[in-house]
This record gives C-alpha cells, structure tokens and sequence, in this order.
C-alpha cells in the first residue's frame, strides 16, 4: 500500500504539473488576446473579442467529467489511449486552459493604465507593451492566480479517478468508493490536501520574493 500511494503521489504531481505549465502555454496568449482585444485595450478587436471570449467561455461551462467523456477520441489522437496518467493530462488542459485564460486576462486589468499610456508615449510597440510592461507589472498577480489554477487542476486531476485516470483519485476512488476502503481514502485525501498547502507555500515564498526585489 506504500508503494501504490507513492506511486499516486508522484503521478498526481505528474499530471498536475504538466497540465498547468502546458495551460499556461495555451492560456497565457488567450488571455492576453482578449485583454489586448477590449475595447479599452491596446489593439481593440470586437470580432477577436468576442469570438475568443465565446470559446474560452464554452470550454469553460461544461463540467470536467463531461468534458473528460467528451473528448476520448481527441484523447485517444494524441496519446494513443483513454487510461493512466498521461491520457488525464489532455482533458485536464483543455478545462485549464481557458479557466487560466480568464486568470490572466484579469492579472493583465491590475496593471495601472498610466504605466500603459507611459510606455505608449516612450514609441514602444504593442509588442514591446505586452513583454515589457503588461507581463512583468502583472507578474505576482499571475503567481497567485497560476497557484489557484493549479489547486484546481490538482481538483480535476482527482475526478478524473472515475474514468480511468491515475493518481491519488484513482486510488481514493477504487479503494475509498468500491472495496470500501475508507481509511485509504482519508489517508489519500490528507495526502492531496498536503500537496495543496506545500504548492500554496512555495508560490506565496516565490510571491514574497518577487515583491521585495521589485520594491
């Protein structure tokens, strides 16, 4: 029982991990995209707008075992099965990616408009813009909002246990739920609550650190 709850731990840190950096790769220009396109930003673009805001805003409204049955065969095209750690990661990043879109695209409304209009006047690019004045000014906002998102993939990652996929879910739910095992599913939820506050810590240390070196 040892060897399958480390086993779980290291898989569950496997697709958490992996699936909120490949999100982030996705999510970080779909929000930027739909910051840059408001009316109020710095490349206004209705159509953009609004065909970008209807896409995350559809991903994002249907539950996660839906969207985890839905998509076997896209899950199926890319890794080659529905079952284990790995499959997980595909639904998994299709429900973050627009969640973290939605992250950024608020980080990105904190910045101080002046800081904006200052770097607009200096003759940067909307490039330039967006690297060097959204990005870093948002930085300790996308932090947080990147330890929100990954408590809730770490969330996903659980429910994915019904349908086949690895990790601690998978163990709470085939020992906790159908042999009645309820001491191996407290001890697997202690364990995912564990892995929580440990990412929480670490992001608010990294937070911290971020905000004494700009200061």
């Amino acid at each position: 029982m040892i060897e399958l709850l480390a086993g779980g731990i290291k898989e569950t840190l496997y697709m958490t991990l992996v699936s909120t950096f490949i999100a982030y790769v996705i999510g970080i220009p779909l929000g930027v995209i739909c910051f840059i396109t408001d009316k109020n930003g710095i490349c206004p673009g209705r159509i953009i707008h609004l065909v970008t805001g209807i896409l995350i805003n559809l991903l994002r409204s249907v539950p996660f075992l839906i969207l985890l049955v839905a998509i076997i065969p896209l899950t199926r095209l890319i890794v080659g099965t529905t079952i284990g750690s790995t499959a997980t990661i595909v639904p998994l990043v299709v429900a973050a990616a627009p969640y973290v879109a939605r992250m950024v695209e608020s980080s990105l409304k904190e910045v101080d408009a002046g800081v904006i209009e200052a770097a607009k006047s200096m003759g940067s690019s909307r490039l330039q813009i967006i690297y060097k004045v959204l990005l870093p000014e948002a930085k300790p906002s996308l932090l947080v909002g990147g330890l929100i998102s990954m408590a809730t993939i770490l969330g996903y990652s659980a429910m994915a246990g019904f349908v086949g996929g690895g990790g601690l879910g998978a163990i709470a739910i085939n020992y906790g739920y159908y042999r009645y095992q309820t001491d191996i599913m407290f001890v697997t939820v202690a364990f995912l609550v564990l892995i929580v506050q440990l990412f929480q810590e670490a992001g608010i240390w990294l937070v911290n650190r971020i905000d004494k070196r700009s200061a």
